[in-house]
C-alpha cells in the first residue's frame, strides 16, 4: 500500500522545513486500510521511484540542499490552508515524478456554470488514467468507549467526523469521474476511462491516560499522537519539561525539527499560563536534542480545553 515505507525515517534526516513535508507527504503511512471496498493507492505507485526508492531518496536529498523550485510552487505557504499545502507538495512531486504524467490539478466540473465539484488529481502512469482524491487529516479519538466506530473521531475544531468525511469521499468525490459531465470534460485529457481511488494521509490522536481501539477501518501502521485536557496536563509524564513547542498549522505534518536558535525565547510554562483556559486546540511537541544539536519531535499531542469533549 506504501511504496516508500523504508524510507519512513528520511523526513528526520531532513533539513529543510518544505522539503521534510514533502518527505512526510510520500513517504508516511496512509490513516485507512480500506473503506467501504475502497483500498487506498499512492499517487507513486506505478512510478519508477516506487520500483527503486533510492532514487527518491537521492532527489529528495538534492531538493534539502536547492529548495528553491519546491519553494515557487508552494502559493500555500503564504495563508494557512493546510489542505491546499498538503496537496501542492503532491503535484510538485508528481510533476517531477519518473514516467507519471500530472495531466490535471483541482480540475472544476461544472454543469450550466453550476461547480458539481473538483478533481484533486488527474495522471496517467503505467497503469492507466488515475482520478485520485487526497486529504489531509487529524482525528482525535473519544475519550471512554470503543474508537472502533468512526463517529466517535473528531477534528480539532468538532466540525469535521472521521464518518463524514469518508461517506463525502465514497458518495461524491469518488463518482465524480463518472458522471456525463466529467467524461466529457476528460476527453481533452485523456480517450481512457479514468480508474477513481484515494490517498487519505494524516495522524491519529488517542486519549491521553484512557485506552481507546483504533478505528475499524485504520491502517496497522497509521501515526499516532496522543490528546490530553487542561486540567491533565499537570499529570502528563513529561509536564515539566520545558523542550515543548506549539506548531503553527503549516508545521503539522512532518515530524518538528527546530535548530537551537529558532527555539521559542519564552519558557513554555510562560506560554501555557497566557493560554487560555478555552483557547481552541493546540498542536504541541516535545522536543529532544540529536547529536548534531537540533531539537527533533519525540512526542505530539493536542492539548484542549476541558470543555472540549462536552
Amino acid at each position: 500500500m506504501n511504496p516508500f515505507a523504508v524510507l519512513a525515517d528520511l523526513p528526520a534526516r531532513l533539513q529543510h522545513p518544505q522539503v521534510r513535508d514533502l518527505a512526510w507527504v510520500l513517504c508516511s503511512p496512509p490513516l485507512l486500510a480500506r473503506y467501504d471496498g475502497l483500498i487506498p493507492r499512492h499517487p507513486l505507485r506505478a512510478s519508477a521511484w516506487a520500483a527503486a526508492p533510492q532514487r527518491l531518496e537521492r532527489w529528495l536529498q538534492a531538493l534539502d540542499r536547492a529548495p528553491q523550485a519546491l519553494l515557487a510552487s508552494l502559493p500555500a505557504l503564504h495563508g494557512n490552508r493546510l489542505g491546499r499545502y498538503y496537496e501542492e507538495l503532491w503535484q510538485f512531486a508528481l510533476r517531477q515524478a519518473p514516467d507519471v504524467r500530472l495531466l490535471a490539478a483541482n480540475l472544476a466540473v461544472r454543469d450550466n456554470g453550476n461547480t458539481l465539484g473538483e478533481l484533486d488529481l488527474l495522471l496517467e502512469d503505467d497503469e492507466g488514467l488515475q482520478h485520485i482524491e487526497l486529504a489531509v487529516k487529524f482525528y482525535l479519538g473519544p475519550p471512554h468507549g470503543d474508537g472502533r466506530a468512526l463517529d466517535a473521531w473528531l477534528g480539532p475544531g468538532r466540525h469535521d467526523r472521521l464518518d463524514l468525511k469518508l461517506a463525502h469521499l465514497r458518495r461524491h468525490q469518488l463518482p465524480l469521474a463518472r458522471r456525463a459531465e466529467t467524461r466529457a470534460l476528460l476527453q481533452a485529457f485523456s480517450a481512457r476511462t479514468p480508474q477513481s481511488s484515494l490517498w487519505l494521509g494524516g495522524y491519529l490522536f488517542y486519549p491521553w491516560g484512557h485506552a481507546c481501539s483504533a478505528p475499524a477501518v485504520a491502517s496497522a501502521d497509521h501515526l499516532r499522537g496522543r490528546w490530553l485536557g487542561r486540567s491533565q496536563w499537570a499529570s502528563h509524564p513529561a509536564a515539566a519539561d520545558e523542550h515543548w513547542q506549539p506548531l503553527t498549522r503549516l508545521s503539522w505534518l512532518a515530524p518538528a525539527r527546530f535548530a537551537a536558535a529558532n527555539l521559542a525565547q519564552a519558557p513554555f510554562a510562560d506560554w501555557l499560563q497566557a493560554l487560555p483556559a478555552d483557547a481552541e486546540p493546540r498542536l504541541l511537541v516535545r522536543l529532544r536534542q540529536d547529536a548534531q544539536g537540533a531539537w527533533q519531535e519525540c512526542e505530539r499531542l493536542f492539548l484542549v480545553s476541558d470543555r472540549w469533549t462536552e
